[in-house]
């Protein structure tokens, strides 16, 4: 009984927050939805992107509610995050579904959470209302390697450009999550480096340089930096000093992470070669870099040095004015909804017919 008691606590510690997230997606859908089908036949493009930034803050804003402030979790940054927005491209190691959402951690620190926009793997599409929605806000769904669809990613970016659409482009250049766990994953990608005369990465797979040349390259004169991010999840390592696979969404809404420590190395655009066999070689050691940062932070000799980043790093802590609002907001509009019969009913028809129309969406132009 008692143990049975002590795991529905524990499941209670992330269902609930998860079900508020997952809850107000209908109702966001159907605001945003009014303001797409009007803009559309009233308004220009570049008015309805800056209201759907808006839109795009208040759901996030509500997510980082959970993600920063329900769970406590410390965020230390390192290096050189500018305090005012800019238009960026954004790189980072990728280990676990949250690096998302630290993406989006920097963003609102620096105003701009409604202007990320992530160039995603293609399945994510499918997503019922959340990959049409990403679609739909500027993101870009790209193949692998061979089946990587230049063309579809210009295309997208350049009618984002088109309309002077703030840009946070979030792109983890590793193509999948680094998973200690999953070692023929990281033997993979090893020899891969190993044959193609690269050096060989510990703690970060080595990095596919198309999107991040077809982006930087396009939206050079667009861009005022490149972002290059290192992320560190305190506490994933086991008993043994090991590194073990990073928090997903839900052991992060169990608060089983207590510290976040992100280093920010920003590049000018000046100091990136252009073709795509030099963006290759600088990519790669941009990652040797990562690498140097994250052999410090798990496998330092001095214990006084793992579990943080060489050099000063800030406390930052996210005010609950930046978040509170949005969640109480879409709350509010989410209980309004299912307390009548006929909101109940369009409840259910959009994450119905939402997801059905998204999917062949994303199908045909995504």
């Amino acid at each position: 009984m008692l143990l049975s008691l002590v795991l529905h606590t524990y499941s209670m510690r992330y269902v609930l927050p998860a079900a508020l997230m997952l809850g107000a997606a209908p109702t966001y859908v159907v605001a945003w939805g009014a303001w797409r089908l009007l803009a559309a036949l009233l308004l220009p493009a570049r008015l309805y992107h800056r209201v759907d930034d808006r839109f795009y803050t208040l759901y996030q804003s509500m997510v980082l509610f959970f993600f920063e402030n329900y769970t406590g979790v410390q965020i230390f940054i390192y290096g050189d995050l500018p305090k005012t927005k800019e238009n960026v491209i954004y790189i980072s190691n990728h280990q676990c579904t949250v690096d998302w959402i630290v993406a989006d951690m920097l963003a609102i620190r620096q105003n701009a959470l409604g202007h990320v926009r992530y160039v995603l793997k293609d399945g994510l599409k499918w997503l019922p209302l959340y990959g049409w929605y990403f679609s739909q806000h500027g993101g870009v769904y790209v193949k692998r390697s061979a089946r990587f669809n230049e063309k579809t990613m210009r295309n997208k970016l350049e009618a984002q450009m088109k309309v002077n659409t703030p840009m946070y482009l979030v792109i983890f250049p590793e193509g999948t999550r680094y998973n200690p766990e999953l070692p023929k994953v990281i033997a993979d990608s090893q020899a891969y480096a190993d044959k193609e005369g690269l050096a060989i990465l510990q703690h970060v797979l080595t990095p596919r340089v198309k999107a991040t040349h077809v982006a930087v390259n396009l939206m050079k004169t667009y861009l005022d930096a490149v972002y290059d991010v290192t992320v560190a999840y305190e506490g994933t390592v086991d008993q043994n000093g090991k590194r073990k696979e990073a928090p997903s969404m839900t052991d992060f809404l169990c608060k089983e992470c207590p510290r976040i420590h992100i280093y920010v190395d920003r590049i000018e655009l000046k100091d990136i070669p252009e073709e795509q066999m030099y963006m290759r070689r600088w990519l790669h050691e941009r990652f040797e870099i990562k690498d140097k940062l994250l052999i410090e932070f798990y496998d330092s000799k001095d214990p006084k040095r793992r579990n943080k980043f060489p050099g000063k790093c800030v406390y930052s802590k996210l005010s609950l004015k930046k978040t509170l609002p949005s969640f109480l907001f879409l709350s509010g509009l989410t209980v309004s909804m299912l307390l009548t019969e006929s909101g109940r009913k369009l409840y259910v028809k959009t994450w119905i017919y939402g997801t059905l129309l998204g999917c062949l969406w994303v199908s045909i132009k995504a």
